[in-house]
């Protein structure tokens, strides 16, 4: 007999209950107690969370919107799989499935997404603090390399003024991000405002001191959370900023 238990945040309780046959699956086999933290944003489509198939309730809510927050907790058998998936309520689309088992269950101690029309970041999310009279950037390129199939995993981004200037930090020094990548945000990098309405972001690779592209943005807005997004404009493949996450926040 397995019991499988969801544990939700401002939700009552949910027991599932699972029989195997118990003359080929012995009592004592090895268990898990497994507790993810969800954390997740949406807007406008309402998602739902399924465990191993199962509706997650929220709020004795089968789906959700906004802010997503949930404690799943199950018990994980040792040679057996469970499978956490995020689907779209309209189409019941699978738009992210997490695959756990008795091995890697610390490995999902916590599950991040972000999902817009047409995006959908497995990333932690959260607004910096930038003060009054500051403008702070924070970088994810979560289809880096997808068109292109460059083989990049991370690149390096200088901003710099339409004059070619380079924008500084409260410190006189460049705003670089070395290291801007797929899965995660890049640390705010915060500089005092300044005329021009866009700034523009040079994009390294590894070792290399020429940029392989330059990216336009719109300057002026005290938070931006840039998901930069490989494009394909009329057969040539192109770096866009688009989608201010921050604007949703």
């Amino acid at each position: 007999m397995k019991t499988t238990v969801f544990s939700l945040m401002a939700a009552a309780a949910v027991t599932l209950t699972a029989c195997n046959n118990e003359t080929l699956v012995p009592y004592d086999i090895a268990q898990k107690p497994a507790k993810i933290q969800v954390k997740g944003y949406s807007k406008p489509d309402s998602l739902q969370l399924r465990l191993n198939g199962e509706p997650v309730l929220i709020n004795k809510k089968p789906y959700y919107a906004g802010n997503i927050t949930a404690d799943v907790q199950f018990v994980v058998d040792e040679g057996e799989t469970d499978i956490l998936t995020v689907n779209r309520k309209d189409d019941g689309k699978e738009i992210a499935k997490y695959v756990i088992n008795y091995k890697n269950l610390e490995d999902f101690k916590t599950i991040s997404f972000f999902n817009l029309p047409g995006l959908f970041l497995q990333a932690a999310v959260t607004k910096p603090t930038v003060n009054l009279g500051r403008t702070g950037f924070m970088f994810i390129f979560p289809n880096l390399g997808e068109l292109s199939k460059n083989g990049l995993t991370e690149v390096r981004g200088v901003l710099r003024k339409a004059n070619g200037d380079a924008v500084l930090d409260e410190k006189g020094k460049a705003v670089v991000f070395e290291k801007i990548g797929k899965t995660a945000f890049t640390d705010v990098q915060v500089f005092r405002n300044f005329t021009g309405s866009a700034v523009y972001l040079d994009l390294y690779k590894a070792g290399e001191s020429t940029p392989y592209t330059t990216v336009e943005l719109k300057n002026g807005v005290r938070y931006s959370m840039i998901v930069l997004q490989e494009k394909d404009e009329a057969g040539k493949v192109v770096v866009k900023g688009d989608i201010n996450v921050a604007d949703y926040l």
